[in-house]
């Protein structure tokens, strides 16, 4: 009894109200962050004349601010824990989003977005994996399984939500609105939900478990870095190219938003899966399927025109792998190397990943236009996580 004592004193306290509040709040963030953008984009440019090509650059810089900012708080939060970052980082996205809203010309605009690249560091998945695995590991991919589950329904709410804003009262008012959402429901959350002891990282088991530097610099670390960087690129560019390759096939704006918005519970349902999948495959082996399968997708969206009920089930397929993608990033340090320095080495793996996925917006829509339409973007971006998942085989540890 005593021995069983001892192992719960040594148990690190959890905030009972973490979980919860983080699946609300990834949520929350996705949604009126990331996901508004792609279905509020073509308003925008309609309204204000700005190029798409430069409206698209901005977000892009925000999601390379996101990338380097996120080193940073790898770091921060290895020592300090979430609270302070994600709460700081509630108040910036709101204050983003109305600087978004209120841009009266496009530098302002641009300004905006660099701002929403902070708190995307901040308040997006990342610091929230860091958070789980610490307080729940060695148990945490069940804990991480749910907090991705909730953010899968980002895109389902905030899309079709996004639209229907959009169309009474415009895309300035609907940023405003998304703002003070965003901030009712994400800064009081992370205020008073991640209250709680920060429990030091664990001692490293073995000598495998070395210095964070050392591990970043072996060659498994590198082409994992890789092949997820290449994975993001694509499935990004997917999910922001989305809703123009479907314009251009003829559908309604709101028929768009639904297919990216429907994704999201593919997202969910994939997500459901992962644990299964996780105890049946190494960890190499998993990364090569799932990023290939994202390759098959893409694929499959170049090659389908219609109709309109085929290319939702394509869009759910899609979102079902894209959760599973998910989760492989956040498992893919942990799995290799342990939950010692997680939010470093998480930062530094992310880095580029985020730094790409930045890019992709960017790059899909000017690529669109010399590979003659959106439907060869999709042939280009399948064969990019197809080189994606061939380096992924080569990602074990030695």
């Amino acid at each position: 009894m005593s021995t069983l004592s001892a192992a719960i004193a040594r148990k690190p306290a959890r905030p009972r109200a973490a979980l919860p509040a983080l699946c609300l709040t990834q949520v929350t963030s996705w949604g009126a962050v990331y996901y508004a953008f792609p279905v509020l984009n073509p308003q925008i440019t309609a309204a204000t004349g700005w190029s798409a090509t430069w409206t698209t650059a901005a977000f892009s810089a925000a999601l390379i601010v996101s990338a380097l900012v996120g080193i940073l708080v790898g770091r921060v939060l290895d020592s300090r824990g979430p609270r302070a970052v994600m709460t700081t980082g509630s108040v910036i996205g709101a204050a983003s989003l109305v600087a978004v809203g209120t841009a009266p010309n496009l530098t302002q605009f641009a300004a905006g977005w660099l701002l929403a690249g902070i708190a995307m560091a901040t308040t997006f998945y990342q610091p929230a994996f860091a958070a789980i695995t610490r307080w729940w590991a060695p148990d945490h991919i069940r804990p991480l399984t749910i907090v991705t589950l909730a953010g899968g329904f980002a895109s389902t709410i905030f899309a079709p939500l996004t639209a229907q804003l959009a169309e009474h009262f415009g895309w300035r008012h609907t940023y405003l609105i998304l703002a003070a959402l965003l901030a009712i429901v994400t800064v009081p959350a992370h205020a008073l939900a991640l209250r709680g002891p920060w429990p030091p990282a664990p001692s490293p088991p073995t000598a495998a478990a070395a210095a964070a530097t050392t591990i970043a610099r072996s060659r498994p670390f590198v082409l994992l870095a890789i092949a997820l960087t290449l994975s993001a690129f694509a499935m990004y560019a997917v999910v922001i190219t989305l809703v123009p390759l479907l314009l251009d096939r003829g559908y309604s704006p709101t028929e768009a938003a639904w297919a990216l918005g429907l994704g999201g519970v593919g997202q969910t349902l994939g997500r459901t899966l992962y644990a299964a999948l996780a105890r049946r495959s190494s960890p190499a082996l998993r990364a090569t399927v799932l990023i290939a399968l994202g390759g098959a997708t893409s694929f499959a969206f170049a090659l389908t025109p219609g109709p309109y009920p085929l290319l939702i089930l394509l869009a759910v397929v899609a979102g079902t792998v894209r959760g599973n993608l998910t989760l492989l990033q956040a498992t893919a340090i942990s799995d290799r190397w342990g939950t010692n320095r997680y939010g470093s080495l998480s930062g530094l793996l992310s880095a580029p990943a985020m730094a790409a996925s930045a890019l992709a917006p960017f790059a899909g829509t000017v690529l669109a236009g010399p590979l003659n339409g959106y439907p060869h973007l999709f042939v280009v971006l399948a064969l990019t996580s197809t080189a994606a998942a061939l380096i992924a085989w080569h990602t074990t540890p030695q």
